[in-house]
């Protein structure tokens, strides 16, 4: 199955024949840089290969539509519940640059007690199953294909059943997973001897599939009260978990520290989290480093969470990432909405391609405050480590509480997690390997041996048993579905017609959703205005009405509301009345004709007309206007009697007439258009003379019903103008 661009992604062709599908690739790929791309009319020092296929930012169009790509991987992080419509929006994921897809909000599992098939709902989420990742994983093969960059996939293994879970992830070629045993320990209370135990198994298993690691230790500052405070600890967290996968086994490249900028305004975020930052990469150079934003201050302003995205990732370009992850305010709405997706990943690609170059410009200080801050972080790190050793280990220091206290150490606070060795899920279900134990798999954590069985299979011990499932992946057990009433194929037969036919409805999540966002400035306190919206939208005949967001503009003057609702109907867009899109020359070939024979217009609002502004943005240079391809202009004023406009047009020999009219009440603005075309007809100069109408009121079928050239309508730039003038006069040169 071949992706087309012009067509839907099919989801039930990627269900078919599921049982037998194999990952076109195993392991984490990073992007190919090229440090001296060559766009359009820049040359880049901090990017990577273009895609082949991609959705460029909104201002590309300024410069040939042209689509960077940064250095750093981007991820986002999409999962709405339903792995059938995730593989939609990984879809349009990839083609506005992001080629880290992560699933962590559908995988449940590290809730899990268990290894759990099927789908069923309620544990932390929807958990993940085989069947999802298989599906999720081959889409993604070839969704790269279509963008032209492999996609590293993502979800976690953690919580009891993770070896499990990494076992199924290498079987089925996911790229990237979280991994940490303290989160574990910390944040679901698994026993610490289990998840110590369970994590080098899974880590092993990790290595077999060449799967980069990010770790946890960023919860710690998204946990804590005084997040800022945990930074001493951060890091301790984050080296324990890296000597240990490097121990397992573990690549250093394929470690990846989740490093999290314990701040974010109104807090000096900089002065506190670029040290931070700077500590970190000098204490953990050889490591990878995964940037993600706090989720700790995210609220549902998009606007709060991308001002601060972009502070982080100014700090990513001042210190150094190789993964950038984007956060949405989704995390404030529990709304994972599709649009938001993609401004993320459009923000940090805006934010990176931007500060292109950057270090070839500025420097940071090798003296002063910058670094006596990251000197004392990485002091009182040591120091922290140093405790830890002495009360005994980790373990004994986690008893004593001494992790996610907001103290900033070696301070206390007394607030810390405490969990007990002795405790936990999975206590005591951990037991010592017999000395003639036998594991004869491939990926195995501690002795086997496999040796005294057969001294050849030491390197291979799957020998033994013929091979296992890396070896031999038909050996997979592959389970369709176990619930008859929640599974992938009930849910495609409830939406059949708006993927089937050209009925459509607006969507947030899932297809058929129906849901849809709406704006409003209420005059009326936060109180008031969040139940008179409320209202509003049921009288608007919106269903399961929500605020998502509100915000103050004053206490009793205003606040904006943001709120979402169903609409409770389709629409058949084969029903739609659709005019052709209007055509537009390109501008070097509008300077041209323009150059090559000048063209002058005269303008103006007529009739009891005062409006400006339109018509200025038709013509002005300043806004894009037509006097910007050399057409000569003659800006007549408003109220402009049609007479005046068209002995104008006599007078200066123009080549066009262009006349804006707004005020629509019992037609006027169309009766206008009628008589510019007879007065020009009988003044004789109708055959030789271009007549352009427009406003926003104007529809351009019936104003050409009237007699003049064209009409334009709301929305209409200067280069449908230029486009049409330069075409218009060419057919006429040639009528004549």
């Amino acid at each position: 199955m071949t992706l087309k661009i012009d067509e839907k992604i099919d989801v039930k062709e990627i269900l078919k024949d599921l049982e037998s599908y194999r990952p076109k690739r195993r392991g984490w790929t990073w992007r190919k840089k090229n440090p001296a791309l060559k766009m359009g009319p820049f040359t880049y020092k901090n990017c990577s290969e273009p895609l082949k296929n991609s959705v460029p930012l909104p201002s590309a169009k300024y410069f040939g539509d042209i689509d960077p790509q940064p250095d750093y991987i981007i991820t986002t992080e999409i999962a709405s519940g339903r792995f059938e419509d995730d593989i939609r929006r990984m879809r349009m994921a990839a083609w506005h640059g992001a080629d880290h897809i992560m699933v962590i909000r559908t995988a449940g599992q590290s809730h899990f007690d268990g290894l759990i098939e099927g789908t069923p709902q309620g544990i932390g989420g929807i958990p993940i199953t085989r069947k999802q990742v298989r599906a999720q994983r081959k889409a993604l093969d070839m969704i790269e294909e279509e963008v032209g960059r492999p996609i590293n996939y993502h979800s976690y293994i953690s919580g009891v059943a993770g070896p499990e879970i990494a076992v199924m992830y290498a079987e089925e070629g996911v790229n990237g997973a979280h991994q940490d045993p303290q989160y574990n320990v910390l944040y679901r209370n698994i026993n610490m001897i289990r998840s110590f135990v369970d994590a080098a198994e899974a880590k092993r298993n990790m290595v077999w599939a060449d799967i980069a690691q990010i770790d946890g230790a960023h919860n710690a500052n998204a946990t804590a009260r005084e997040a800022w405070k945990v930074m001493p600890e951060l890091m301790v967290q984050h080296a324990l978990n890296s000597i240990y996968s490097v121990k397992v086994g573990m690549k250093k490249e394929n470690i990846c520290l989740s490093t999290v900028p314990p701040t974010a305004p109104p807090a000096p975020c900089l002065a506190l989290d670029l040290p931070y930052a700077v500590a970190l990469r000098d204490v953990f150079k050889e490591y990878k480093m995964r940037a993600q934003m706090n989720t700790k201050y995210m609220e549902s302003s998009t606007r709060e969470a991308t001002v601060t995205h972009v502070l982080n990732l100014m700090i990513s370009r001042l210190t150094r990432a190789d993964i950038q992850s984007t956060i949405t305010p989704d995390e404030g709405r529990n709304v994972p909405w599709h649009i938001y997706n993609m401004e993320a990943v459009d923000t940090a690609k805006q934010a990176l391609v931007g500060m292109d170059s950057l270090m070839d410009m500025v420097e940071l200080k090798n003296e002063g405050f910058l670094r006596d801050k990251a000197r004392e972080l990485k002091e009182r790190a040591v120091l922290f480590m140093e405790e830890v050793l002495e009360a005994g280990g980790y373990f004994n220091a986690v008893e004593e509480g001494f992790f996610v206290d907001s103290g900033y150490y070696p301070e206390r606070n007394g607030d810390g997690i405490v969990r007990k060795i002795d405790g936990g899920i999975g206590v005591g279900t951990v037991y010592e390997r017999d000395e003639d134990y036998c594991a004869p798999v491939t990926a195995h954590f501690g002795y086997n041996n496999v040796a005294q069985y057969d001294p050849s299979a030491v390197e291979e011990p799957s020998k033994l048993i013929g091979g296992g499932t890396y070896e031999k992946p038909e050996k997979i057990i592959f389970i369709d579905e176990l619930d008859e009433t929640d599974n992938v194929n009930v849910r495609l037969e409830e939406t059949k017609a708006l993927r089937e036919t050209t009925e459509i409805k607006p969507e947030v999540e899932w297809t058929g959703d129906g849901y849809v966002m709406m704006n409003l400035f209420m005059p009326a306190s936060r109180r008031v205005a969040e139940f008179a919206a409320l209202e509003m939208a049921k009288k608007m005949n919106l269903e399961d009405v929500e605020i998502i967001h509100k915000e103050i503009m004053h206490p009793s003057e205003g606040t904006r509301i943001e709120l979402k609702g169903k609409v409770p109907f389709t629409i058949d867009t084969a029903a739609l009345v659709i005019p052709p899109e209007p055509s537009i020359m390109s501008e070097e070939e509008i300077r041209e004709d323009i150059a090559a024979k000048p063209l002058k217009i005269v303008a103006g609002t007529v009739g009891e007309d005062e409006h400006s502004v339109g018509l200025r943005e038709i013509i002005d240079i300043k806004h894009g206007g037509i006097e910007k391809y050399g057409i000569e202009c003659h800006y007549l004023g408003t109220s402009v009697a049609i007479e005046k406009l068209v002995d104008a047009a006599i007078e200066l020999n123009a080549d066009a007439i262009l006349a804006s009219t707004i005020i629509s009440h019992d037609d006027i603005h169309y009766k206008n258009m009628k008589r510019i075309h007879e007065l020009a007809i009988e003044k004789g100069i109708r055959d030789r003379i271009m007549i352009l109408c427009g406003g926003t009121q104007v529809s351009p079928e019936i104003a050409v019903q009237q007699g003049v050239d064209a009409g334009f309508g709301r929305g209409s730039k200067g280069v449908h103008v230029a486009t049409f003038l330069v075409e218009r006069r060419r057919e006429m040169s040639n009528e004549n």
